[in-house]
Parts: C-alpha cells; structure tokens; sequence
C-alpha cells in the first residue's frame, strides 16, 4: 500500500540539527528522519506569518519515511527508537535491534545533503521503501495558487522529465512507474524535496520504480497524495543525496541529472517555451548580477533593450507594410483583370513585386518581427509563475513582482500604452473599420487578460509599448509623406500591364 506507514510505538522524539551555510535541517528519532527544512535566506511569505524563516514541513508528521522489506517482513522505522551521535557535521542515528545505521551529512554546494546507511544482516533482494511527503504546507502569499502547483516528478536516464500533479491523481487511483530513476522529487510553487543519485555518478538511476496514489480531497484543489519509491540495497548498504530547498535554476542546474526540469511546465508547449525560458533566466540573471539593481529594474532595462534589438526588423516590417499598402490598388487591378486567368495573373502579380523590390512573400516577411517577442512573452509568462527569483521582490509600490499589482496600476498602463501604439500607427492610414475596431478592442481584451498575471510580466510588457512609441511615430509620418491610399504609381503598374 502507497502512504506513510504509522509509527507502531509512540513515544516522545529525540532531535538534532543538522546544520549548512543555508538552512537547518531538523532529524528526529524514532525514525532517522528530517522533519523539517529551516531556510535561512528566505522568508515565509503567509500573510498570518510574515517575516518569519521560511520552512518546508509537511502539517503533519517528517518529511520522509523509511521502511525497510527484507522477504516477506517490512519494518517500519517510525517503530524504531535510534540513538544520536554526532561526528564533525555527520549525524549518525543508530540502533542495535534491529541494527541499522543512518547518516546524514550536508554538503559545501547548496542545500544538498548526503544520505547514507547499513542494514546489518540484510539478505539479498532487501530494499529501503521511502516514502515522499504527502503534503507541503504553504508559506507564499498567494496559498491557493501554491497549493496547484503540488506535484511528483522523477527523471528516467535518456528520458524527458516527468510530472505528476496532485490534482491528476484521483483519489484512491493508484499510478505504477516502472524503470530506474535518478531522481524522485515532490514539489509546490517554489520548493522542492528531491531523493537523487549522488552526483556525479553515472546517470543510470538508483531508484526502482515510483507509485503514487491520490488521497480524499476535501476541496476541489488536491492538496495530499501518496508516493513511494524503493533503494535496493548492496551488502546492506545505501547512499543518495537529498536536495531540499529552493526550485532555484542556478542550484538546480549545478546538481546535474536535469534537475533544473523538475517542473516541465507549458503542457505541450514545453518543446517550445523552455528553450526561451532557459535563455530568458540565464540573461535576467546575468543582469541581476553585473548591474545589482533590483529584479524590476532589470525588467525595465530587458524591455528596452529586446526593443531597441528588433528595432531594424520592425523598421523593415513597417516599411513593407506602408509599400504593400501602396500597392493595394495595382494587386485589386491585376486580380480584376485576371480573374480568370490564374496563370497570368500569378505572373503579373510577381512582376509588380519585382518592380518595387519586393517578393511575394514580403508580406509574410513584414509580419516576422511583429510574432518574435511573443515567444519571450510567453516564457517570461511561465518564468514569473515558477522562478523564485522573482519571489517577494518588491518595486516601486508593487511588494511583489511575482504577484498582481495590487492596484491595478501597470496592467492599466500596460493596456493605455496598447492603446496608444495602435492610435498612432492607424494614423495616415488607408480606412479601415476593421482594424479600427480591433484597435479598441484588443487592448482592452488584453487589460482584463492581464489584470491578475504578475506585475512584473505586466511591467515587461507596458516598458515594451512605451519603448515602442517613438519608432511608430517616425514610421507613421514616413506613412503620411508617402501618401499612401493615393493613385498607384505608374512604374509598377505599367510593369504589370505588359504581361
């Protein structure tokens, strides 16, 4: 069965502190287990909390369980009463019946530690049951959105990283993976608990096997599952490494195995948004970095600067719209005198491109640049729902740039600044309800889509709009001096007539 086994002696906890240059990890006996993760560099965000340490702790019970199945018998380890022994920064908790050792010993590198341990007498085919917290309580600000970012994963070798929301697992259904693991992990929002080979190994996995079963849900958001994973023992013994800390890039990706994957978010367009959103974090924290300001200034700065680099291209694209707007009229004549002519009227139709300089598929071209940011936008979108970076990071009168404006203010601006773009690119224009009705219309979709994203994307955005203005004001007056909507020129039409 899938769940913490219960402990079958019940008697006060013996503790120890394991302590690192970030956070303190508090052991208990019975059990040899952490129950708690004590985060010195970040706080705990809950508004009935506030500024207090931040501590990654199921509401009930250690983080981990440890069972160990030898044949036919488990023994339960929450019914063993271990004694505690220190030795430099390795605890030891060990017992004589049965004989089991446990150490735990934290690492230079982060919030890595290093678990390992002997079973004496173990017979072949023994093997360490773990089972993964059921819960996590919340400490962000936003709990209901914490709370639907609980999930499973685990990393197979030559494999893409694989989840498993809570919300997905039905109660009482249970889910089977079969195969070697490098890692097992569970997570929320911000923080993560991960079991994993030790690092540097071969990744060939040392885990075997991950099931997870859902649990009654007492709301229409999961909050509890159950999982379990087991260490197959050699002579008795075993060595992984646990990570429980922050879902930071940097310290993820510095562990290897592809754990900085732990959450494969974008459903199917994961292919498509991680590599943007990898490229997105690596510059945004090379910004944070070299310039030292704050996270919103760096977003400030990276929304001009993505301006000011596709400037040329917009250039481009604007210009060929001002010419595919002169040409209108000749491409109306060709087709009217062609209509039934597909063949000749194909041939004409290049030939006036040709004689302006343009191709065919020049308007498609035109369009490029317009579609370049958006696959920034989009991973800056999932950037600023998972990247702890952003988190509790205030600016200007935002107190988190990971959260909505609390105000409304930027996503207004964001929307007034939309607005204002498309204002003034319809200006000297060649009439056209359509595109003036979008004008109203899209910027006001896009406000109330906005409202409640994280302000910091809101911000990005509204720098991008403003950052925008004065190349659509140059381009409209280059509109306004080429008199489009005018007679066509006579160049290109004579050009086409000649077909």
């Amino acid at each position: 069965m899938v769940g913490p086994a219960t402990a079958a002696v019940l008697r006060p906890a013996d503790s120890a502190t394991l302590a690192s240059n970030h956070e303190q990890i508090t052991l208990v006996s019975p059990g040899a287990v952490p129950t708690a993760i004590h985060l010195s560099g970040y706080r705990n965000l809950r508004p009935d909390r506030h500024d207090t340490v931040a501590t990654i702790a199921p509401p009930h019970g250690p983080l981990l369980h440890y069972r160990i199945a030898s044949g036919s018998d488990t023994i339960a380890l929450d019914s063993v009463r271990f004694s505690i022994a220190r030795s430099g920064s390795t605890t030891t908790f060990s017992s004589a019946a049965p004989s089991i050792s446990i150490s735990y010993a934290p690492t230079t590198d982060g919030y890595r530690t290093t678990v390992s341990g002997r079973v004496a007498n173990a017979p072949p085919g023994s093997t360490l049951l773990i089972d993964l917290p059921s819960e996590l309580g919340s400490i962000e600000a936003d709990t209901a959105d914490d709370l639907r970012h609980l999930a499973y994963g685990f990393k197979i070798p030559l494999r893409d990283v694989s989840s498993v929301p809570f919300g997905k697992l039905d109660p009482g259904t249970v889910r089977v993976d079969t195969g070697s693991f490098q890692w097992v992990s569970v997570r929320n929002k911000y923080w993560l608990i991960a079991l994993m080979q030790p690092v540097g190994a071969k990744p060939a996995g040392v885990f075997r096997g991950f099931t997870t079963r859902g649990a009654p849900r007492v709301g229409k958001v999961a909050t509890a599952a159950f999982a379990t994973t087991s260490y197959p023992l050699a002579n008795g013994e075993f060595a992984f490494d646990l990570y429980a800390g922050p879902q930071s890039w940097r310290d993820l990706h510095a562990l290897g195995n592809d754990l900085e994957n732990v959450n494969p978010y974008a459903g199917w367009l994961h292919a498509v948004v991680q590599p943007f959103a990898t490229i997105v974090m690596r510059v945004l924290l090379w910004m944070k970095a070299t310039l030292r300001v704050n996270y919103g200034w760096v977003l400030v700065l990276f929304g001009v600067v993505i301006r000011l680099l596709l400037w040329p291209l917009n250039q481009r694209a604007m210009r060929s719209s001002i010419a595919m707007q002169r040409l209108q009229p000749e491409l109306a004549d060709l087709q009217k005198r062609y209509k039934n002519e597909p063949e000749k009227q194909r041939e004409a139709m290049v030939k006036l491109y040709q004689s302006h300089g343009m191709s065919p598929f020049s308007p498609l071209l035109g369009c490029l640049p317009m579609l370049l940011p958006m696959p920034v936008l989009f991973a800056l979108y999932f950037v600023f729902q998972n990247t702890i970076e952003f988190r509790g990071v205030s600016f200007l009168w935002l107190p988190d740039i990971s959260l909505r404006d609390p105000f409304y203010i930027i996503p207004i601006v964001m929307g007034a600044s939309m607005f204002v773009l498309s204002w003034i690119g319809m200006k000297a224009a060649p009439p056209n309800p359509q595109a003036k009705m979008m004008s109203y219309m899209m910027p006001a979709m896009f406000t109330v889509m906005f409202l409640n994203f994280a302000s910091g994307l809101n911000l990005y955005y509204a720098v991008q709009n403003i950052a925008a203005l004065p190349q659509q004001w140059i381009l409209t007056r280059e509109r306004a001096k080429a008199g489009v909507g005018t007679a066509p020129a006579s160049k290109g039409l004579s050009a086409a007539r000649k077909t």
